[in-house]
């Protein structure tokens, strides 16, 4: 329960009890169970659009989930992406070391950069618009997509962790790289996996012929996506850092709907 918390506080703006004595080696610990966390978001955003479903305009009802998941985010990732594309943005000095000094130091700045804003702006219209075409598929299919949309960032921030090494000795995104283990990873995957495997059991009739096929794709795609951006943020910065955590989340929430609509148009 202690992990769960932990993560809880971490990753949502979500009330959490303040009494709790907590390490580095907690917090680290904690990444184990972000995936419960998604489940929790996945369940508010099937909620919200069940609740405005039935006042609103289908596209208004869009709009409002979005709001809602960015709100219960306290909008920290889209914050990442911001600030980690107008690191990348720096004009460069010609220097490796020198540009990922500066590029570090703009990670840091509290100020939005116009690189910053057009990311934000991208990410959440990529997601709008890929809501509303998936709205348009089976139901299965949407609520599904509204569930998993923050669950499966979770683990690829995870993955990612596990994988990276720090850009610098200091902020919170150090802790979890530097402490995660191959437990932490274990303990996200097979709760992952179970969540893919119990819609088969329970609405096999409701689901697309070879959504399991899909699911099997999505892993492994968004495994070797992580794998392609840990290497592009450590020839970029050094390692990762918070920020850049925060933009692989927003990478796989955009791909991850992308992906949905893709394999919608396969499968006809």
């Amino acid at each position: 329960m202690k992990k769960f918390l932990i993560a809880l506080q971490f990753l949502t703006i979500l009330p959490v009890r303040k009494d709790m004595t907590v390490t580095e080696d907690d917090i680290a610990k904690s990444s184990s169970v972000f995936i419960l966390v998604g489940i929790i978001q996945g369940i508010i955003l099937m909620t919200t659009d069940y609740a405005a479903g039935s006042l609103f305009h289908p596209y208004l009802v869009t709009a409002i989930i979005l709001l809602v998941y960015v709100v219960s985010n306290g909008g920290f990732h889209l914050d990442g992406l911001a600030d980690t594309f107008d690191a990348i943005a720096a004009k460069s000095e010609g220097i490796p070391v020198a540009d990922k000094q500066k590029r570090l130091l703009i990670l840091r700045d509290s100020v939005t950069g116009p690189i910053g804003v057009t990311a934000i702006l991208f990410s959440l219209g990529l997601k709008y618009l890929s809501l509303n075409n998936i709205s348009h598929l089976s139901t299965f299919t949407y609520y599904s997509s509204l569930f998993f949309l923050p669950v499966i960032p979770k683990w690829t921030m995870v993955i990612s962790m596990f994988h990276g090494k720090p850009a610098r000795e200091d902020g919170l995104g150090r802790i979890f790289i530097n402490k995660i283990g191959f437990k932490e990873v274990v303990i996200s995957t097979l709760i992952l996996l179970l969540l893919l495997i119990l819609p088969q059991v329970f609405f096999s009739y409701y689901m697309p012929s070879g959504q399991h096929i899909f699911y099997a794709v999505l892993l492994v795609t968004m495994y070797f996506l992580c794998r392609a951006w840990i290497h592009f943020f450590h020839k970029k910065f050094g390692g990762l850092t918070g920020d850049t955590l925060g933009t692989i989340s927003e990478f796989t929430e955009v791909i991850f709907l992308l992906m949905v609509i893709a394999w919608s148009r396969f499968s006809i």
